[in-house]
């Protein structure tokens, strides 16, 4: 069985309108370019668990992918084995709400083999039939079919995917894009930032569009037809099935690897193009899933004027509200001082406030990071209903629940120069468990020096827990661009 087809997809420019007829084959075309540039370990290495289960022959999916950027497989459903179904299985997170089926992950277990044997047979045989979902709640059996199916695709897209896209991408993380980010504005000429955001971007994605741009890559009828079901099968709400032709199913496992390969063709594709032929001047991108930060040294205007006539095409939008355009980097002060618009403005991105400041050793310019005041009020407020419930429990119990809280807000937040909002966050929750000690009874004592000795023992240390972005950028990159 050969594992792709001779053939080649066609080459030109990706449609800027949806055709009259769409049955028609698609001329959706990939720009030649050379192996991504970015923060992410550019070698085929296994940088996941996932990837780690793969097959050999996944192994040589991946290397085809690499050595042709035009080859289109056909031949995929034969990689959904059962020993690939068994670790889709086992990555599921096993204390997450029964789907839809009512089935846990635990129940699911029991005579796993005998299970997996009959779904890999009815995926095979095209029995198999996908299930309507409510929203954020996946059927047991398809989130595992649906990873072992993303698990395909990584293999190919992998490949393809730009170095400026850090989405929901094996071995990248948001603290990967955040490195990019600095790294970039720092290390560039940036007189502009662009916040920009996709309006609905997951219950926007065209179903047409999704299948055609997959079939750039895919030839594969079988594994297409598994996709096409995901995507048609439907949400059920109040009892009612709700069918669209746009949309992926909200917390499908399929769906970020969908969405990052629409962004791939609509977007990332594009943006690359045009920084080749319209940018004079230096141009940053880093793109997590729809939200994304661009960086310009000129044409800032019109690259947005762009991005507003490229994303109508496909029948997006971006959101008007979180659609930014503002002055920043190293001159932005000076820039806004000569206009008389004071300081220069801020922008959120991944949980963090950016911002331009001075270093106070030498005064050069430093970008600033702080975490989003909403996000810690989000927190604080989920903190205080936690404490709340658990009012009753043993002071050990809710000691241990407080410092695991605490420890996963460090673990995201502890980053350098962000001190002041750590300091702040962790003395609110401080007042807040002392209330709720204190209201365990009327006849509740606490003294000011227990309390203390218990925030001794449950508190984690508040230091940085992250390297400096340029630190840690380097080291994984060891010089390449982080922004393309």
């Amino acid at each position: 069985m050969s594992m792709h087809a001779d053939e080649e997809s066609d080459e030109g420019v990706v449609p800027m309108k949806r055709p009259n007829k769409e049955g028609l084959p698609s001329a959706e075309a990939v720009e030649g370019r050379t192996s991504p540039k970015g923060n992410g370990d550019e070698t085929t290495a296994v940088r996941t668990l996932r990837r780690e289960a793969a097959s050999s022959g996944l192994v040589a999916v991946r290397q085809a992918a690499r050595q042709s950027k035009s080859v289109r497989f056909t031949a995929l459903l034969h990689h959904i084995t059962v020993d690939l179904l068994k670790q889709s299985y086992l990555a599921l997170e096993r204390d997450s709400a029964p789907g839809i089926d009512g089935v846990t992950w635990q129940a699911y277990g029991e005579n796993l083999e005998e299970k997996l044997t009959d779904l890999h047979d009815r995926i095979h045989k095209g029995s198999y039939r996908a299930r309507p979902v409510r929203r954020t709640y996946i059927p047991k059996a398809d989130g595992f079919v649906q990873q072992a199916v993303a698990t395909v695709l990584e293999a190919i897209y992998e490949e393809d995917f730009v170095g400026f896209s850090y989405g929901f991408r094996p071995g990248r993380g948001q603290h990967d894009a955040l490195d990019a980010l600095h790294v970039g504005i720092l290390r560039k000429r940036v007189n502009w930032v662009l916040d920009a955001d996709i309006q609905g971007f997951y219950d926007a994605m065209a179903h047409s569009w999704i299948i055609r741009f997959l079939e750039h890559r895919i030839a594969d009828k079988r594994i297409l037809r598994l996709i096409a079901k995901w995507l048609k099968v439907g949400i059920i709400e109040d009892g009612r099935v709700t069918r669209s032709q746009v949309g992926a199913p909200q917390g499908a496992v399929i769906s970020p690897i969908l969405a990052n390969a629409y962004l791939h063709y609509v977007h990332d594709l594009w943006v690359q193009r045009w920084r080749q032929t319209k940018a004079n001047g230096d141009m940053i991108v880093v793109r997590y899933a729809d939200d994304q930060i661009v960086g310009f040294e000129h044409e800032a205007k019109a690259f947005l004027h762009d991005l507003h006539e490229r994303l109508r095409a496909f029948e997006l939008a971006l959101h008007p509200d979180k659609t930014r355009l503002i002055r920043f980097g190293r001159d932005a002060a000076k820039q806004r001082e000569a206009r008389g618009e004071g300081k220069p403005e801020t922008f959120d991105f991944l949980g963090f406030t950016h911002f331009c400041t001075r270093s106070r050793k030498r005064g050069s310019f430093v970008i600033g990071r702080k975490t989003i005041k909403k996000r810690m009020r989000a927190k604080l407020k989920a903190i205080k209903v936690g404490l709340r419930k658990s009012m009753h429990d043993p002071i050990a119990t809710t000691g241990t629940w407080v410092k695991q809280m605490l420890q996963g807000h460090l673990n995201y937040y502890a980053v350098s120069g962000n001190h002041p909002s750590l300091w702040w966050f962790c003395n609110q929750v401080r007042w807040l468990w002392l209330k709720s000690l204190r209201r365990r009874s009327q006849n509740a004592r606490l003294s000011w020096e227990r309390f203390l000795r218990l925030v001794d023992r449950f508190f984690p240390p508040i230091k940085v827990l992250h390297p400096l972005p340029l630190h840690r950028f380097d080291a994984k990159t060891r010089g390449r661009s982080p922004v393309r």
